[in-house]
């Protein structure tokens, strides 16, 4: 069989993996603090006896668009907007720690705190406030709590967000969307980490250019399918004449 068949289905596999990528991208496009994931390939010879005439496309580590999303104003006092590396501290069913940029924070009725159905980390601990009362988040991350009928006078400190300052390049990307630490354990607090409260961060993702790249990539596959399919042709043809032969 021509080893063309196998460079044009590492090359339609790299696409598949594209798209797949640029889905999840254009899926994300109204979640807040998503950064766009950027898939990265590179051209690997293919060595034998004689020159490199063909080359394979192997994946390489992937990346993300680092670029700030836009900053819009939400007036809910529970949604807060992060710098450029910071991130939230949210808890794992197995006690450890991972990151997220979704600043949009929720409470129960028992008073509890979660983004994305993960309980948010404070100092050590996840955070609660009192059932039904109303929550304000300072600029540092300081969490005060309101109880219902009370006087604007009686409004405490109930806690503080644990916001860390990390490069995305410093930390590995879950499949569950969070990020965690490439180094064992937990990301100190960052004292100096300052963020925007009722605001939110939107997503940095370009649904036209997203949709451009899965235009692209559909392109890209159906190409190769079609070398594909020519090199299964002049083998096909090449067997007919030796079978005369």
């Amino acid at each position: 069989m021509d080893r063309a068949i196998y460079t044009a289905m590492s090359a339609a596999n790299a696409s598949l993996n594209r798209q797949a990528v640029t889905s999840n991208n254009l899926a994300n496009s109204s979640t807040a603090g998503f950064r766009a994931q950027l898939a990265a390939f590179r051209a690997v010879p293919v060595a034998g006896e004689s020159l490199n005439t063909r080359a394979l496309v192997a994946e390489s580590t992937p990346f993300h668009d680092e670029s700030m999303g836009p900053i819009t104003h939400t007036g809910r006092n529970l949604d807060v907007a992060l710098p450029q590396n910071g991130w939230l501290a949210v808890e794992m069913p197995d006690g450890s720690e991972a990151y997220t940029r979704n600043g949009t924070i929720e409470v129960d009725n028992q008073g509890a705190l979660s983004v994305g159905g993960r309980p948010l980390m404070g100092d050590g601990a996840a955070l609660t406030v009192p059932p039904q009362s109303e929550v304000t988040i300072g600029a540092d991350g300081t969490i005060s709590a309101l109880g219902g009928g009370d006087d604007a006078t009686a409004l405490v400190q109930v806690g503080r967000l644990k916001m860390v300052n990390a490069e995305m390049s410093s930390l590995l990307h879950g499949d569950d969307g969070l990020f965690r630490s490439a180094a064992a354990g937990a990301l100190a607090q960052d004292e100096q980490l300052r963020l925007s409260p009722e605001a939110l961060e939107g997503s940095n993702v370009s649904p036209v250019k997203a949709m451009a790249e899965m235009i692209a990539n559909s392109r890209g596959f159906d190409m190769n399918m079609k070398v594909i399919r020519t090199a299964d042709e002049n083998a096909q043809k090449a067997n007919q004449l030796l079978s005369v032969g």
